[in-house]
């Protein structure tokens, strides 16, 4: 066989593979943000699989300690992932050299303190430090929200350059979360306008109801890293008002993790 049929099988073969990879993936994706075990019909409904190539997966990925199968036959996330999923979230550096400013913030203001990253057009959330009166919220480490309608998310758009602005949100679903979410790239980017004239973002009721933060943007020096560090409560403690005098304090947190981070992670001389 010559060197370029040998190459296509190779490429083949890749091809295969990653193929296979990516739809385990999704079925891992499909298991991890469901709001509760996921039965083998609820995961077949989302998937473009074929019934038997599904249980082969499904059940190659229980083997593995990926995921797990309940008496019933209802799927959930699996002890050796979520030990991977804890490893990985202990280690993270920049994380690490956020936490303690997030409890600064949360001592100083009592309120629960997010820490996210901006990954396309979502934000996850990396860190959560819980206020003195805890508010049930959809915020947990390792949830994605859309950045158009959350206080991090919309802090770390505000810093991206016009054209990468436009094309991350001009493709955007505006779903209406509630009545104050913004249905439009045009109030989003009025919006982001006005968070680049103050510094900090709000999130007034807009992702959830009855819920407000006041967030401030964080970026790598090289730009490869937006992020955004917020405060976040219920409307009936946290008015615009106080939102409005915590704003400095949560800059002045932003600003100090950019600090370490250019200390710890950046260039070595």
């Amino acid at each position: 066989m010559g060197l370029g049929s040998e190459a296509g099988k190779n490429k083949r073969h890749r091809d295969r593979e990653t193929g296979t990879l990516g739809k385990l993936v999704s079925l891992l994706d499909f298991v991890a943000l469901a709001d509760g075990p996921m039965r083998f019909t609820d995961i077949l409904s989302l998937s473009d699989q074929p019934r038997g190539t599904l249980h082969r997966q499904l059940s190659h990925l229980v083997e593995e300690g990926l995921l797990e199968v309940d008496r019933d036959g209802r799927y959930r996330i699996g002890l050796r992932l979520l030990t991977l999923a804890s490893r990985s979230w202990a280690r993270n550096e920049f994380r690490a050299i956020a936490e303690p400013h997030l409890h600064r913030l949360q001592e100083v203001t009592g309120e629960t303190v997010h820490l996210g990253v901006l990954r396309g057009a979502e934000v996850i959330y990396l860190d959560k430090v819980e206020g003195q009166q805890s508010v049930r919220m959809y915020s947990q480490v390792g949830n994605a929200s859309p950045a158009y309608c959350t206080g991090v998310g919309k802090a770390a758009l505000s810093v991206l350059d016009d054209a990468e602005l436009t094309e991350r949100i001009s493709g955007l679903e505006y779903r209406p979360y509630t009545e104050h979410t913004l249905r439009s790239p045009s109030e989003l980017l009025s919006d982001i306008s006005q968070i680049r004239a103050r510094g900090y973002a709000f999130d007034l009721e807009e992702h959830e109801n009855g819920i407000c933060c006041v967030a401030a943007p964080i970026r790598s020096d090289d730009g490869h890293m937006l992020a955004g560090v917020s405060v976040t409560g219920p409307a009936y403690r946290v008015t615009q008002q106080r939102l409005q005098a915590w704003a400095p304090r949560v800059v002045v947190a932003a600003d100090s993790i950019m600090m370490d981070m250019r200390n710890r992670m950046g260039p070595k001389r």
